[in-house]
């Protein structure tokens, strides 16, 4: 059997080297959609592609082609959408779901293999990140072996919105705990940080700690001039 992993993290690559690459039948990598195209040029099956983090939108033709597989960091039907990890944080909660979903024409609507608790604690996103990140290549293998049949998702549809570079702005609030959480989610490389403006300048956090008294964080200062989706 062959198999074909798609991530975009530097994690993604250690967690396949680690879990994935020495497993039964032939696994290989592709962190971009140059690669990922060029991968399925050959014309040989693969039994399913892993998409690990990947937020670009596929072809249709390759998932009507390939039994594609991708996971998602809520419990579905909950949380559809994009920026799973902060619209989860802002909302309170502590915990999550990695799910592995088949992937259609409709984003994280397709029906689920398995689901997997995640915790939400923790310093950071990217720390996070690198949680899910492992978990779903622990459950790319199980799927791999079992090959199981996906079920329909069940419940309520909850749709979540892609954050704006805007919606990375501190709140305006006195509770420590939402400043932290707010930093946090937010800190992870290629995600605009938590930030405020004051007049041109926009002045950047990360590294953030909470004490009883505050919260302590790294900050960056430069010019007001960025426009970055999440």
């Amino acid at each position: 059997m062959r198999y074909l992993v798609a991530g975009r993290q530097p994690w993604n690559r250690d967690h396949y080297r680690e879990i994935l690459s020495g497993q039964s039948g032939d696994w290989g990598f592709v962190h971009d959609s140059a690669s990922l195209l060029e991968a399925i040029k050959s014309g040989e099956g693969f039994r399913y592609i892993f998409f690990l983090h990947w937020s670009e939108r596929i072809p249709e033709s390759l998932f009507t082609r390939f039994e594609c597989v991708c996971f998602h960091m809520t419990d579905v039907p909950y949380g559809r959408g994009g920026s799973p990890l902060q619209n989860l944080i802002s909302r309170g909660h502590r915990e999550t779901k990695v799910t592995a979903l088949q992937m259609t024409a409709d984003f994280d609507a397709g029906p689920v293999y398995q689901k997997r608790a995640l915790s939400l604690e923790g310093s950071s996103a990217e720390e996070i990140y690198i949680r899910a990140s492992r978990a779903s290549c622990e459950m790319a293998v199980e799927i791999a072996l079992a090959e199981p049949v996906p079920q329909p998702q069940i419940g309520p549809v909850v749709s979540f919105r892609r954050r704006k570079s805007a919606d990375s702005i501190l709140p305006d609030t006195d509770s420590l705990c939402e400043v932290f959480d707010h930093i946090r989610m937010l800190d992870a490389d290629g995600y605009p940080s938590a930030f405020v403006v004051v007049g041109g300048l926009r002045i950047e956090f990360s590294r953030a700690t909470l004490y009883h008294d505050g919260v302590r964080a790294d900050v960056r200062i430069s010019v007001n001039d960025v426009d970055t989706e999440l």
